[in-house]
């Protein structure tokens, strides 16, 4: 995965009715090290990072590229949403295209922000670049995601095997075909 592009960053921060898209910032370490290690957000990401590694390992700013966008609620971060350009993907219909990648504390789940977040990111990198497919890769077996993506209006370009289980390609168009 490489840069956006051409994209001016940090934007503004990205203002929903109940979050702010921003750039990391020191004091999202914490919740950064919290999401990196929680079993149950990564039980369909290959399982967690071990937290005395993460606490080593990770700068003071984690996760400050373009692209990388801290997920607010109240003046504390819930999650991260990542717009990465694939290089390398494993499906050649998805490479070179922009990759949309989303973690979520346990504690966010169930109230609409990932929808929320994941509709502001995408508005936001379609007025950067416009015109620009989104692509995004999950198991089948993780329902919540699918739901997600069908809601975002990702539509499924094809499944595949990879790590043991069945994943889900789809894309997204800002002009919505």
């Amino acid at each position: 995965m490489e840069a956006l592009g051409s994209v001016a960053w940090p934007p503004e921060p990205i203002r929903t009715e109940r979050l702010v898209l921003r750039e990391p910032e020191a004091r999202d370490r914490a919740a950064f090290v919290e999401l990196l290690a929680s079993p149950e957000v990564h039980t369909y990401l290959g399982g967690p990072r071990p937290r005395d590694e993460l606490e080593r390992e990770l700068p003071g700013v984690p996760e400050r590229w373009p692209g990388s966008f801290v997920v607010e609620l109240d003046g504390s971060m819930i999650g991260q949403i990542l717009l990465r350009r694939t290089t390398g993907h494993r499906r050649p219909a998805a490479a070179g295209k922009a990759d949309l990648g989303y973690l979520f504390l346990r504690r966010a789940w169930g109230s609409g922000y990932a929808g929320e977040a994941c509709a502001a990111a995408l508005g936001w990198l379609a007025a950067a670049l416009p015109g620009e497919p989104v692509v995004l890769t999950t198991q089948t077996a993780n329902l919540a995601s699918m739901r997600l993506a069908a809601k975002l209006g990702f539509t499924e370009m094809e499944r595949f095997e990879a790590w043991d289980a069945e994943q889900w390609l789809g894309l997204w168009s800002p002009t919505g075909r």
